[in-house]
């Protein structure tokens, strides 16, 4: 099978096309995909760039996001039979390889149904952020109808569906863009307020936003110097929540003056932790935003498709930032 490979860490000329052996199913729990498309994350682009989180190997398949079609199942499958459309995300942490390839074989409790209203890359795109977004507002800030909810980079692959999840959960967002195009693109998504951060104070347009309270739940995308910046922004009793680290110089008396619950969001540790209960729960999340995307609730935007074999294009393109959405790429 052609497969993308990443032989050593490094820039993105690191990624070569490559012929590997088509995966085998090894349990009888296993079913094998053929795979149509593979998101393209920040994740991949950190592990190209400094090596593998699980490092049996430094040779790795990189994708964390898979969809396709099951090609053959193991003898105890019961979930799937071949034909059946499916969405995952599963591997490409440099232990079991990744979606940059033709085929990959994963554990039927990890895929689900592919929702009817997605493509392929649609599909591919959604799964990580889809998660990300509903552990950070959900699980970890516990996010409740009609609370007002900051998510910093609306436009981005996690803000845009952060942003429609916290709607239909009832609640008023405010969001943060770099442009014009962006605000436009987070209004139609259902964000009641767009903050040109190039423009514009956030502390004074979410002072102003409300009536000088303070945000109740805020999602922090960026990095160190946004958390900071958004802590006095926030609301007493709050849930600040980022998917980042917030670095070092962090000073935690007006967290504590604020009582802020700060709650830190990575999706991929049931993997890395091999937690099979909090493995199942993700697959529920990736079933319930199924449905609400079928029931037109919920959209993916793909901002660029890219062939298999310019994995080093895709990567350039995400790292060079501005993106409306998510990057996918496509088998065919």
């Amino acid at each position: 099978m052609k497969a993308i490979q990443m032989r050593e860490p490094g820039p993105p000329d690191v990624l070569a096309l490559v012929d590997l052996p088509r995966p085998e199913i090894q349990s009888a729990s296993e079913v094998l995909v053929r795979l149509e498309a593979a998101g393209v994350n920040p994740v991949d682009t950190k592990i190209r760039a400094r090596g593998p989180l699980m490092p049996e190997t430094l040779t790795a398949v990189l994708g964390c996001d898979g969809a396709g079609v099951v090609e053959a199942v193991g003898e105890g499958v019961t979930r799937f039979r071949p034909g059946d459309a499916v969405w995952f995300c599963h591997g490409g942490l440099g232990g079991p390889h990744g979606n940059y390839a033709e085929y990959i074989v994963v554990d039927e409790s990890v895929a689900q149904p592919k929702p009817a209203a997605l493509d392929f890359a649609e599909a591919a795109a959604a799964p990580l952020v889809l998660i990300t977004a509903w552990e950070s507002l959900f699980d970890r800030a516990g996010l409740r109808e009609g609370q007002r909810v900051l998510i910093h980079a609306g436009a981005g692959g996690v803000g845009h569906v952060a942003i429609q999840l916290a709607r239909i959960a009832g609640a008023r967002v405010a969001t943060t863009v770099s442009s014009a195009e962006k605000a436009s693109f987070v209004h139609q998504l259902g964000a009641e307020y767009a903050i040109n951060y190039r423009e514009e104070s956030l502390r004074d347009a979410l002072a102003d936003w409300t009536q000088g309270e303070g945000v109740d739940v805020a999602l922090d995308t960026v990095g160190p110097a946004v958390f900071r910046e958004t802590i006095p922004t926030m609301a007493v009793y709050g849930d600040l929540v980022s998917i980042l680290d917030p670095g070092p110089e962090l000073d935690l008396k007006e967290i504590r003056n604020r009582n802020l619950r700060v709650s830190l969001e990575l999706m991929l540790t049931p993997q890395l932790k091999g937690l099979s209960a909090a493995l199942e729960h993700q697959g529920e999340i990736l079933r319930r935003c199924g449905d609400y995307i079928d029931a037109g609730e919920l959209r993916i935007h793909v901002a660029e498709r890219f062939p298999l074999a310019q994995a080093a294009a895709a990567h350039r393109r995400l790292e060079a930032g501005g993106a409306l959405g998510k990057l996918v790429l496509t088998m065919s």
